[in-house]
């Protein structure tokens, strides 16, 4: 392959917080020590394949807008080394512009990397080439992969689902497809394999059977934990929620949704969450629940830190540029120790109007420097304790009523609970002092 490069923009580099160039980081020292770990470490920053390399600017509303040197044709009649050939261009491209913006991780669909042609044995033919060439990459860079995943939503033959759909001969293509996936993310040292049911739901429920469909899909992750392990693969499996769009209700609709499946299935022990914040708030959340909640029950594996247009309502996968935002997010991380094999993952696309390469780069720099500033509030928070201690107190009673623990330990019964009740007059309501919280929290932006 010609290692000619395709980027003008230099590797980006950390000015500090006065500098006005775009191209630079103000916030984001990837070496500096903040509470305990580097700044890289905390963060964990990853570049998506698809929206970042694939994605041309077209809409429902207009076709493409952007033309980008690595595309150099998408006909996939053609012979089958010109289509390897082109791939492997835009692997080039990748990974300059991995080095150049400083990220360690990157994650992709396989259908990003490789197209899928005529039959299985032809597309795994060609995901092994392309991944292999990726494999020599990662070696000559020191990019790793986050995580890997299979498009199981774009293919016609996905239109009713995938490990949802009604004909099992759709069933066992998607079986076969996310069986290669496994095989190449593991082959690359993927730390982690994403499910995302972007058509696991229905339009209507008229012509759905909610509980085998449910049970048609427990039963391939079952066999996916199976696969993993025999092939001896170690990374972590995710599930990524999302309530609505392309189907009108997703199986996978939110944080909560996701860890009762879960646990009704035995599945619980095999998958953490990876968590689009965008997909949080077309649930009806606030931007930071399903990763605070995730959090606080062990299971927040991994974030698809985008955000979406609260005037708009759909899915807009924007880079979040929202310093509160990425402060209440990077709080819970900071919180729980930090990622292990997750991380932040852009999985974020430039507007259809932004067709200079240079706004790639812009963008993620953007975003990389905000939650640089959002770790930096986050730990400013934690080190001055206001606020945890504030939410400490106000479940002190808890603590100071020897009742309270009989409860949180499963030992008390109504009849207790009664008793106490007639004891113990009603206390004056406490103030919940949200005001109070708001300014504190404030007070580290």
């Amino acid at each position: 392959m010609s290692e000619k490069q395709v980027f003008a923009t230099q590797a980006i580099a950390f000015k500090g917080a006065d500098t006005k160039d775009p191209l630079a980081f103000r916030y984001y020292d990837a070496s500096k020590v903040v509470h305990g770990k580097k700044m890289e470490d905390w963060l964990r920053f990853s570049v998506v394949y698809w929206h970042t390399f694939r994605a041309v600017g077209a809409d429902p509303f207009g076709p493409q807008t952007l033309h980008r040197p690595w595309d150099t044709s998408d006909d996939i009649t053609r012979e089958f080394d010109a289509i390897a050939e082109s791939c492997k261009h835009r692997v080039d491209a990748a990974f300059e512009f991995f080095t150049k913006l400083g990220v360690k991780y990157y994650a992709f669909h396989d259908r990003d990397v490789a197209p899928e042609l005529a039959t299985i044995d032809e597309s795994n033919k060609l995901l092994e080439v392309v991944t292999d060439y990726m494999k020599v990459k990662q070696q000559e860079t020191g990019v790793k992969l986050l995580w890997g995943t299979a498009n199981l939503f774009s293919a016609p033959k996905y239109a009713n689902g995938a490990a949802t759909n009604p004909d099992v001969k759709i069933f066992a293509h998607a079986c076969a497809q996310v069986k290669k996936a496994m095989e190449v993310t593991h082959k690359l040292g993927g730390e982690g394999f994403v499910f995302w049911g972007g058509r696991e739901g229905y339009q209507t429920i008229l012509n759905t059977d909610i509980k085998k469909e449910l049970d048609h899909m427990a039963a391939f992750f079952h066999m996916a934990v199976a696969f993993k392990k025999s092939i001896g693969a170690t990374f972590q499996f995710y599930i990524e929620p999302k309530p609505k769009e392309p189907t009108k209700h997703q199986y996978d609709y939110d944080a909560q949704t996701v860890m009762c499946f879960l646990k009704q299935y035995n599945l619980d022990d095999h998958f953490l969450l990876n968590i689009e914040p965008n997909h949080t708030t077309l649930a009806g959340h606030s931007y930071e629940h399903d990763i605070v909640l995730s959090a606080a029950y062990g299971k927040l594996g991994s974030v698809d830190c985008n955000t979406g247009d609260e005037l708009l309502g759909w899915d807009t996968d924007q880079f979040l540029m929202d310093e509160r935002k990425a402060t209440l997010v990077m709080k819970a991380i900071v919180d729980m120790g930090g990622f292990t094999t997750g991380g932040l993952n852009f999985d974020c696309k430039v507007r259809r109007e932004s067709n200079d390469l240079e706004d790639l780069f812009i963008a993620h720099v953007g975003s990389m420097d905000v939650f640089a500033k959002g770790l930096l509030n986050a730990v400013k928070l934690i080190e001055d304790g206001r606020l945890d201690q504030m939410k400490k107190d106000r479940y002190a009673s808890w603590k100071e009523e020897s009742l309270g623990s009989k409860v949180e330990s499963g030992q008390a019964t109504f009849g207790d609970l009664e008793a106490f009740a007639k004891a113990n007059a009603t206390p004056k309501i406490a103030s919940g002092k949200q005001e109070l919280y708001e300014r504190v929290f404030n007070d580290s932006l």
